[in-house]
């Protein structure tokens, strides 16, 4: 009896030790658990404070990226040097870019509108850790820091563009522009078919309504479907009141490209009869009196009326000799093109990219763009064209003929004009 009633209590204190431990177990989970709900309701609401919102958004906005993407198209002028002069890295970075960039054969010419992209490494000292270099529409040359830093390895990568022929033609019903706009032709090639005419048309006066045209190019499209460039212009035809004006492609000696009429003949003159496209002859050379000074002077050059910004070309191959103020003549550009001819445009709103004393510049290069400065009345461009030292009237100017292929240059020459012919018959049927 003795024995059970010990037991009895042995069982009861270990059945108290496990309640008391249960309950200190609950109330220390539970004080635990309000105060890390407690804690986290402060951190909560310290969030919300305006003025530590502030402090976050105005350090995160300061915080600079560690990488930087720069990007560059080069213009007429520029050499590799001075590319890369323009760049925020010092000295010795600048000559390792160089020497990278001089040592590949592939670069050795730079071109107009060859893209450039950097990428810098801001958390690195500020170096170029890679660069890319545009080499034609299909590929690039891309550089990449070596694993000792002193030197950059670089390759040659093929983009993966499909080349296209592309065939369109209309009836023009409006104007040159809207009518290839119309088809979805892109604007560089529409400049470059005006380019290409600008020698012997003059597109505001000598295209009626009812006249058409042909052509023939390249489109570079990517894995999407999508276009992403177009390349050069194969064929074109302008026919003219029923005259037919055509242009065929030739390269007649290495990496030299011209355009030929179907005579073997280059179309390509001194100067281009217009230096802008879809403008009006508002005053022609000669005697007039003037709508501002008021007084009869003799008008040295022709007015073209266009809409303000309209782009305005180099009429020809030339180095500036003035982009700058030119009194009454406003923002003014000055081209000689040899010893003989030289031509003045004047008027401008603005100067084109990299335009600037001693540039030279490529016929159907944009210059500048149509404005109203100087002693003017509205906006327009004056055109002078001067030779040998007399200002002469540029719509009476005889122009100098282009090349002309004979002998076996142009047997070779009729054999490429069949090739396209036969390409524009293929290109055609697959209209229709």
């Amino acid at each position: 009896m003795k024995l059970f009633k010990i037991d009895i209590y042995k069982e009861f204190s270990v059945f108290f030790w496990l309640i008391l431990i249960t309950s200190l177990g609950i109330i220390v989970s539970t004080i635990y658990s309000n105060n890390k709900e407690e804690e986290t309701n402060q951190i909560r609401s310290s969030f919300e404070n305006i003025y530590l919102k502030k402090t976050i958004k105005e350090i995160t906005n300061n915080l600079e990226p560690r990488y930087e993407v720069i990007n560059y198209v080069s213009k007429a002028g520029d050499t590799h040097q001075n590319v890369i002069n323009n760049l925020n890295v010092d000295k010795k970075e600048k000559k390792l870019l160089l020497d990278a960039i001089l040592k590949n054969k592939s670069l050795k010419i730079l071109r107009i509108n060859q893209k450039f992209t950097f990428k810098l490494d801001n958390l690195n000292k500020r170096k170029i850790i890679e660069f890319k270099i545009q080499t034609d529409k299909k590929s690039e040359i891309l550089f990449e820091r070596s694993s000792n830093n002193n030197e950059y390895v670089s390759k040659k990568i093929e983009k993966n563009y499909t080349k296209n022929l592309v065939y369109k033609e209309t009836i023009i019903t409006d104007s040159l522009y809207n009518s290839a706009i119309n088809l979805g032709i892109k604007p560089n090639i529409i400049i470059e078919f005006a380019r290409l005419y600008g020698f012997q048309v003059d597109f505001q006066r000598d295209i009626w309504k009812n006249d058409s045209f042909q052509i023939i190019y390249e489109e570079f499209v990517n894995e999407d479907k999508e276009i992403v460039d177009t390349g050069i212009i194969i064929f074109a035809n302008l026919n003219l009141q029923n005259t037919d004006l055509q242009l065929y492609k030739y390269e007649y000696e290495k990496n030299k490209i011209d355009y030929f009429d179907e005579n073997g003949k280059s179309i390509k003159k001194t100067l281009m009869k217009t230096p802008i496209n879809g403008a009006r002859l508002s005053s022609s050379y000669g005697k007039r009196k003037h709508p501002i000074l008021g007084y009869t002077k003799m008008h040295t050059g022709t007015d073209f009326a266009a809409p303000m910004g309209t782009p305005i070309m180099a009429s020809g191959d030339g180095k500036v000799t003035k982009a700058g103020w030119c009194g009454g003549g406003g923002n003014c550009v000055k081209i000689k093109h040899n010893t003989t001819y030289q031509t003045v445009y004047a008027h401008m709103s603005k100067f084109g990219r990299g335009i600037k004393k001693g540039t030279r510049v490529k016929q159907g290069q944009i210059i500048g763009y149509v404005g109203s400065t100087g002693l003017s009345t509205g906006p327009h461009l004056h055109y002078e064209v001067i030779e040998n030292g007399r200002k002469i009237n540029s719509q009476k100017l005889k122009l100098p003929s282009g090349k002309i292929l004979k002998g076996n240059e142009r047997k070779k020459f009729e054999v490429s004009k069949i090739k396209i012919d036969v390409l524009k018959s293929n290109l055609i049927s697959k209209l229709n």
